[in-house]
């Protein structure tokens, strides 16, 4: 019997709206709930509640880096499906609407004390919009 790990691990990337990214590869991190998960192929089984972050994946030549906000991860050993509420490849995110949107979390977030300013929804807001810069500034790099 061959006890040894596959090299490569099937990644699954799911929207409402769309599959983002659906291909094999050496690993891949993904923002937990409680922190950062690092999955390679032969991983534990794993359910786990994702968070606004960036999410990266190894391909054979080059790292790719996604945005991805709420929503779950399941974890096998030959396969990784992320459900998320959205999730954007650093090229394709809009930085000035992401700056906008910074903006009007921060704002918020300065008139907590006013009524109707719902702190939790500004916070991952404001969340939403500095993961989707950092991604997107992964393009320039």
């Amino acid at each position: 019997m061959d006890q040894t790990l596959p090299s490569e691990i099937q990644l699954s990337v799911v929207t409402p709206a769309r599959e983002v990214a659906h291909e094999k590869v050496r690993g891949v991190t993904v923002p937990g709930k409680s922190g950062y998960l690092g999955i390679l192929p032969g991983h534990a089984p794993l359910l786990s509640e994702l968070q606004a972050g960036e999410l990266t994946y190894e391909r054979e030549s080059s790292t790719e880096y996604l945005a991805v906000s709420r929503g779950f991860v399941e974890v096998l050993p030959e396969r990784v499906i992320v459900l998320a509420e959205a999730a954007e490849r650093a090229g394709d995110i809009d930085t000035e609407r992401a700056q906008h949107a910074k903006q009007r979390a921060e704002e918020r977030l300065r008139k907590i004390t006013e009524p109707g300013i719902d702190r939790e929804r500004a916070r991952s807001a404001l969340d939403r919009a500095v993961t989707r810069l950092a991604v997107a500034a992964r393009m320039l790099k």
